[in-house]
């Protein structure tokens, strides 16, 4: 990792991809919300593309609506935040941010905000994987050298625990709809009707069966990998392969890689950490 360090870079003590520029990060504060932007907040691995799919299937079952999905906020340089200003569609915007880095104007204007949440160890094996073929990310083979990686809160985006745990304190300080990925994978027609409810869009059972076949897994990722690599793919912007952005997406799939020793580290781990936490109880981690 350390020969390709310069593919990562710190900024208020968290890692981020070169893909984030500094002058970004620091501008943040300076863009300007708007009352009808909705945020797409998760750590890496969490469900992401998944879910703005959903979104956008939804908005556009019920004309005339038009959203526009946005690059992660915190991607590209200060000259992205301007081109976002140019937008004249509702804007959906993915980030991986925390919520002390989320710009202000977002939170005094009280904006929506889905938090999608999965569990930290499948999140982990999968964050592996990403790392292991993305060029834009340090090239890490070992499984057993990631898992110290993520355990101490040094993978891209910083510490999942820090991650879940910031956004929980302030759950109430904005708009925020908690979702879990485990529960989607378990019954996605109920997890999109919840969806539809907090964004105020009123579709029937036939619509939500039809949005729950455009967006199975299944048929995403049978669907992006027919495709060549899309420059329009703005939702990650650490990678055009899609390969990387749709693999598995199961549940339980970190028993296949997690040690017995690890197993307990990691549930240590948790037991310190989220002791005290409402949203950390709700996780499920198998099937």
């Amino acid at each position: 990792m350390s020969a390709q360090s310069d593919l990562l870079h710190m900024f208020n003590g968290i890692p981020f991809s070169t893909k984030s520029s500094t002058a970004l990060l620091r501008s943040l504060n300076n863009f300007q919300a708007r009352e009808d932007d909705l945020l797409l907040v998760s750590y890496p691995k969490s469900g992401t593309h998944w879910l703005a799919e959903i979104l956008r299937q939804l908005y556009s079952s019920k004309a005339p609506h038009k959203v526009s999905i946005t690059s992660p906020i915190e991607f590209g340089e200060v000259s992205t935040l301007e081109e976002m200003k140019s937008i004249n569609a509702k804007r959906i915007i993915p980030t991986h941010l925390g919520y002390d880095m989320i710009p202000t104007d977002f939170k005094d204007r009280k904006c929506k905000a889905i938090y999608i949440i999965r569990n930290p160890k499948d999140t982990a094996v999968s964050l592996f994987h990403y790392y292991k073929d993305n060029p834009n990310l340090p090239t890490i083979d070992s499984w057993h050298v990631f898992f110290d990686i993520f355990l101490h809160g040094q993978a891209v985006c910083g510490s999942w625990f820090d991650h879940l745990l910031g956004w929980e304190q302030h759950r109430n300080e904005m708009s925020i709809f908690i979702l879990y990925y485990e529960a989607m994978k378990k019954d996605l027609p109920k997890s999109v009707r919840k969806i539809s409810s907090f964004l105020g869009i009123n579709v029937n059972d036939n619509e939500i069966s039809e949005i729950c076949k455009k967006t199975s897994f299944t048929e995403m990722k049978t669907n992006v990998e027919k495709e060549n690599s899309d420059p329009n793919n703005t939702v990650c912007a650490l990678t055009t392969n899609k390969r990387l952005i749709f693999r598995k997406g199961t549940v339980g799939e970190w028993k296949n890689y997690f040690s017995p020793k690890q197993n307990r580290q990691f549930d240590d781990l948790c037991k310190t950490m989220l002791e005290s936490s409402y949203l950390a109880k709700n996780i499920l981690y198998e099937n």
